[in-house]
C-alpha cells in the first residue's frame, strides 16, 4: 500500500505539468488579455498600457511566461492577481474555506440521506416508497443546480424565512460568536440543499442498484437459507459489499470539493473559490486561473488516492502491492 501511495504521488508531478501547460496555452491562445478592457478606456494612454503589460510580464514570449511562473510556483509563489493586486495564494486561501465549508456540509447531508434511502428502496423494490424515491431522484438528476438555486432563492424571497444570497448578513461583524455561526448556518441552507439534492439523487440510485445486485448473489441466498435474520443478511453482508462502488464516487466527490459548486456560487452569491475562478476566467486574470487549476488538480488526485485507500480498507480482496 505504501508503495502504491508513493507511486501515485510521483505520478502527480507529470500530471500537474500537463494540466498547467494545456491550461496556460488555452488561456493565452484565446483572444484578448487582461488589458483589453483597459485599452478601451480613452483616459488611459497607450504608454500606460504598455508599462502595465511590461510590469505583468505579458510582453514576454509564452514559454518564458510559463517557465517564469512555474519556477515561482516551485518556490511557493503563485504570482499576483492582475485584477485584485494581491498574491494569488492569499486570494485563493481567502475563498477556499468558504467553498470547502459549503461542499463539505452538502456532502455530509447527501451521504447521510442517500445511503439509508438507497437501502430502503432496494429492500422494498417496486413498492410505493421505492417508486416515490425513484421519481424524486429523476427530478434531482435532471434539474440543473442553477435552476434549483434560483427556485429556492425565489421561495426565500416570498416566504422571508431565509436570507437571499451571500454568506453573511450586513450586521455580521456586530453579532456575538454564536450569532455569527447561526448567521452563516442560515445562509448556507439554500446552496447546501441544492448541492445535496443533486448528490442524493445520484448516490441513492447507485446504492439501490448495487444492493439489488448483491441481494441476488448466491452467498446472500445461502445466508438466508441458514436462517439468519434478514436485517443481519442485509446490513452485515449485503450492504458492506454494495457500498464499495460508492467509495470510488466518494473519492471523486472529494476531488470535486473545490470546483463542483462554481455555477451555484455565482447564482446565490456565495463568496467561494468557484465564483473567483469564473470571475478570473472572464477577466483573463491569468495567474489566479492557473493557481486555482493547480490546487484543483492536486485535490482531484488526492481524492482518488483516498478512494483507493478506503477501498482497500473496506474490501480485503483489493491489493495494490
Amino acid at each position: 500500500m505504501l508503495r502504491h501511495i508513493v507511486r501515485r504521488l510521483l505520478q502527480l508531478i507529470p500530471l500537474l505539468l500537463g494540466i498547467t501547460v494545456l491550461s496556460f496555452l488555452i488561456i493565452q491562445l484565446s483572444p484578448g488579455d487582461f488589458l483589453a478592457e483597459i485599452r478601451l478606456n480613452p483616459v488611459v494612454s497607450q504608454e500606460t498600457v504598455d508599462q502595465m503589460r511590461a510590469n505583468f510580464g505579458l510582453d514576454q514570449p509564452l514559454h518564458i511566461q510559463y517557465l517564469r511562473w512555474l519556477s515561482n510556483v516551485v518556490r511557493g509563489d503563485f504570482g499576483y492577481s492582475f485584477a485584485f493586486q494581491v498574491p494569488v495564494l492569499w486570494l485563493i486561501q481567502s475563498r477556499l474555506l468558504n467553498t470547502l465549508l459549503l461542499n463539505v456540509v452538502a456532502l455530509v447531508i447527501a451521504w447521510l440521506v442517500a445511503v439509508p434511502i438507497g437501502i430502503h428502496a432496494a429492500t422494498r423494490q417496486y413498492s410505493a416508497t421505492d417508486n416515490l424515491f425513484s421519481f424524486i431522484a429523476y427530478i434531482g438528476i435532471s434539474t440543473p443546480t442553477f435552476f434549483s438555486g434560483l427556485l429556492l432563492l425565489y421561495l426565500a424571497f416570498v416566504t422571508r424565512l431565509l436570507p437571499i444570497g451571500g454568506m453573511t448578513s450586513l450586521d455580521y461583524a456586530l453579532l456575538p460568536w454564536w450569532g455569527k455561526v447561526l448567521d452563516v448556518a442560515r445562509h448556507i441552507i439554500i446552496p447546501a440543499s441544492v448541492l445535496a439534492f443533486l448528490a442524493v439523487a445520484g448516490l441513492m440510485r447507485q446504492m439501490r442498484a448495487n444492493l439489488l445486485e448483491v441481494l441476488r448473489q448466491d452467498y446472500v441466498r445461502t445466508a438466508r437459507s441458514k436462517g439468519l435474520a434478514d436485517r443481519v443478511v442485509i446490513y452485515k453482508h449485503a450492504v458492506r459489499n454494495a457500498i464499495n462502488p460508492l467509495i470510488t464516487l466518494f473519492g471523486l466527490e472529494l476531488g470535486g470539493l473545490l470546483s463542483g459548486s462554481a455555477i451555484l456560487e455565482n447564482v446565490v452569491g456565495w463568496p467561494g473559490l468557484g465564483q473567483l475562478i469564473l470571475d478570473a476566467v472572464t477577466r483573463k486574470d491569468l495567474y489566479v486561473v492557473m493557481g486555482s487549476l493547480v490546487i484543483g488538480g492536486v485535490t482531484l488526485v488526492l481524492g482518488n488516492l483516498v478512494a483507493d485507500i478506503l477501498l482497500a480498507v473496506a474490501d480485503p480482496r483489493i491489493r495494490y502491492d
